[in-house]
C-alpha cells in the first residue's frame, strides 16, 4: 500500500487495496496534528508533514453529541459498546478483535486503608482482557482500522504485551502477522507471543532500537501492505485507550473520579484517558467532579524522563536508556511525553517514579490487599500511589482510581524470589501440628 497525503485544501490520492474507514458510519473526519493543527484525511499517517508533528483522530462533534447511554449500555459487553465514539468498527462485521474491555473495576478498601487513603479507591484491572493486558484495547480499534484501510499484515514494535495482543488478534482473523521485540524480554512474554504462530523477530537491542528499526521498514517496498500498530496506524491505536476512560465512568454510575494514577511509557495512556474523561463531559454524558479530576503518572526510576522532565519544570524531555523490571514501560524516548506533562500540569496532578524495590513491594500490596496480582507496571502504579499519598500530591479524602494494565503471571521472575512456601511440613497430623499450623 502506498499513500500520498497532504494538508487539508491539496490534492490527496491513495492506492492499493484501501477501501478506507466509512465516514458515512464513523463519527471520525480527519487526521488533525497535534502540534501545529494540520489536517489529513483519514489513511496510515502518523506524522505531520507541516511539522512532523503527532497526528490524532478528530471528530465530528455533531456525530459524538448524539450519543447516549442508553445507546452505550445497550452494547456488548466489550469495548465495542463504544463504538459510536470510536474512529472503526461500527459494523461488527468489520472489526478484528479479540473482544477486550469491560474489565472489573475493583474496590480496593484494604489497600487504601493500609494508605491512609479516606475515600473510595478504586482499582481498574485491565489484566482481565483476553491477552492479559489493556493492549488489546488498542490493537482491537488499530487492527479494525488497518483492515479498513486495505493492510494485509499486522505488525508491531513491543516490549511484550502489545507483541502478545497483535499475535492473537492476527491469529484469530487469519492474517499474517510479524512482530518485533527487545531480546532480554521477559521470557513470559517470549512464550505469550510465539504461541499464537506468526513470525516472531528478537531484536538485540532496547525497546527504542526495535521501534526505530520498525519505523524504517514501514517505509520500504517490503512492507507496503503491513500495519504496524504502533507506528503508520498509530493514530487510531491510540484512540483504543479512551475505552478505559469511557469504562471507569460508566462503571462509577456515570461519574468521573476525582484522582487517577496512570502508568507511564510512551505517556499516550494517561493523555488518552484524560480526553476520554473531556469527551464525555463535553458530549453531555457525564459531569465533570467540582474542581474537575487530577491526573497523576507513574513510571520506573529506571526509565523516567517524563517525570524527570515535570520535577525540573522543563518541557525538555532527556531520551534515557531503560533499566530496571518495568520492562513493559521501559521507552527512553517516549513520543507523548509531552503532552502527558501537559495534561498533569493542566489538571494539577504530578508524576513519581519507583525503583525495582518498590515495585516488588507494590506488586505484592495489590496482590495481598486486593486479590489483584499485578505485572510490574502495577507495582510501579500502587507504588507512586503511596508516595503521592505520603507526599501530599496526592489527596486521600478524594476518589481515586488506579489502573493495573497487565497480569503478574507475565512477569513472575520480579517477585519470584521473594514469596513462596510458609511452611514445609511431613504429610503426618503431627508434623502439621509441631508446624503450629494447629493452632
Amino acid at each position: 500500500m502506498t499513500s500520498t497525503l497532504a494538508a487539508s485544501g491539496t490534492t490527496t490520492t491513495t492506492t492499493g487495496t484501501a477501501n478506507g474507514i466509512d465516514t458515512t458510519v464513523s463519527p471520525a473526519r480527519a487526521l488533525v496534528c497535534r502540534a501545529c493543527s494540520a489536517r489529513y484525511p483519514l489513511a496510515a499517517q502518523h506524522a505531520c508533514y507541516e511539522c512532523f508533528g503527532p497526528l490524532e483522530v478528530d471528530y465530528d462533534a455533531e456525530a459524538l453529541a448524539r450519543v447516549t447511554r442508553e445507546q452505550i449500555e445497550a452494547g456488548p459487553s466489550n469495548l465495542w459498546r463504544y463504538a459510536a465514539l470510536l474512529p472503526a468498527g461500527q459494523d461488527p462485521a468489520t472489526r478484528v478483535t479479540v473482544d477486550p474491555g469491560l474489565t472489573p473495576l475493583v474496590a480496593a478498601p484494604n489497600l487504601a486503608a493500609e494508605l491512609g487513603i479516606t475515600a473510595p479507591l478504586w482499582v481498574k484491572d485491565d489484566s482481565a482482557n483476553p491477552t492479559h493486558s489493556f493492549k488489546d484495547r488498542v490493537v482491537s480499534v488499530a487492527l479494525t482500522a488497518a483492515r479498513a484501510l486495505g493492510f494485509t499484515r499486522f505488525a508491531c514494535a513491543s516490549t511484550g504485551n502489545l507483541a502478545n495482543s497483535v499475535a492473537a488478534h492476527a491469529a484469530r482473523a487469519g492474517v499474517p502477522s510479524i512482530v518485533f521485540i527487545p531480546s532480554d524480554l521477559e521470557p513470559g512474554k517470549v512464550v505469550t507471543t510465539a504461541v499464537y504462530g506468526g513470525e516472531l523477530v528478537a531484536v538485540d537491542g532496547s525497546y527504542d532500537d526495535v521501534n526505530r528499526l520498525c519505523g524504517e521498514l514501514v517505509e520500504t517496498d517490503e512492507f507496503e501492505d503491513t500495519a504496524f500498530v504502533n507506528v503508520n496506524v498509530r493514530p487510531y491505536y491510540a484512540e483504543g485507550s479512551k475505552t478505559l476512560g469511557y469504562e471507569v465512568a460508566e462503571q462509577l454510575g456515570w461519574r468521573i473520579p476525582a484522582q487517577v494514577v496512570i502508568p507511564m511509557a510512551s505517556g499516550e495512556l494517561l493523555t488518552k484517558i484524560d480526553k476520554a474523561f473531556a469527551e464525555l463531559v463535553e458530549i453531555g454524558l457525564v459531569e465533570a467532579p467540582a474542581g474537575g479530576w487530577k491526573v497523576f503518572g507513574a513510571q520506573s526510576a529506571g526509565c523516567n524522563p517524563i517525570a524527570t522532565a515535570l520535577h525540573a519544570d522543563s518541557d525538555t524531555i532527556t531520551p534515557v536508556r531503560p533499566t530496571g523490571i518495568a520492562k513493559s514501560l521501559n521507552i527512553g524516548d517516549p513520543a507523548a511525553g509531552l503532552y502527558a506533562l501537559e495534561a498533569v500540569r493542566r489538571t494539577g496532578g504530578w508524576m513519581e517514579y519507583a525503583d525495582d524495590d518498590e515495585i516488588r513491594d507494590g506488586i505484592r500490596l495489590l496482590a495481598r490487599t486486593t486479590g489483584v496480582f499485578a505485572e510490574t507496571a502495577g507495582g510501579v502504579t500502587v507504588a507512586v500511589l503511596r508516595k503521592l499519598v505520603e507526599s501530599g500530591r496526592l489527596d486521600p479524602a478524594a476518589e481515586t482510581v488506579v489502573f493495573n494494565t497487565g497480569e503478574g503471571l507475565k512477569t513472575l521472575d520480579a517477585v519470584a524470589a521473594q514469596v513462596g512456601p510458609t511452611h514445609r511440613v511431613k504429610p503426618s497430623l503431627r508434623a502439621a501440628r509441631d508446624a503450629g499450623l494447629l493452632g
